[in-house]
């Protein structure tokens, strides 16, 4: 009796080590996405998610203009500190607390109009979607996109192409 008891106390142990990574490798919004145009499809922006203290942050850190578009916009119309600043390092997404695979509590800003909405983020099962919901008082009244994550090297810089020397063929 006393050996099954062992037994059974250290099969505890041992399930409740390896009980823990699988917990920890539940999909996190934490990383690099691309933000597609429903219509066109094509990337608009790129987004970078940071987790601090518990807090969820979504700055953008690349933009694709349309053809005749400003190649560098600034939020014009967006409030306080924000005013003025370049889109590209802006801050959109603030205040996102975890709940499992759901994000909520915060706001994210469009900045070609200033608009402040209330959020809510949900990552898919697999981590490969985010689903990210802008609304006006309660979720019923507001829209979703759905953004793509990418690799974390997608940002890295590209090394510079081969020049051509003159005369060599």
């Amino acid at each position: 009796m006393r050996a099954f008891l062992l037994a059974s106390i250290l099969s505890a142990i041992v399930l409740g080590t390896v009980a823990v990574p699988l917990c920890a490798a539940e999909p996190s919004a934490v990383g690099l996405w691309e933000q597609v145009d429903e219509k066109s499809g094509k990337a608009e922006s790129w987004f970078r998610i940071t987790e601090r203290n518990g807090v969820y942050e979504g700055t953008i850190v690349k933009i694709f203009p349309k053809p005749g578009e400003d190649p560098n916009p600034t939020c014009d119309k967006c409030e306080g500190a924000d005013r003025g600043k370049p889109f590209v390092g802006l801050t959109l997404i603030k205040g996102m607390r975890r709940q499992g695979d759901t994000y909520e509590d915060g706001t994210i800003t469009d900045p070609r109009d200033g608009t402040v909405y209330r959020a809510t983020m949900r990552v898919s099962p697999d981590g490969r979607k985010l689903d990210v919901r802008g609304y006006i008082g309660i979720s019923l009244f507001g829209r979703t996109q759905i953004w793509n994550r990418l690799p974390d090297n997608a940002l890295a810089p590209q090394p510079p192409a081969p020049r051509a020397t003159p005369g060599k063929k």
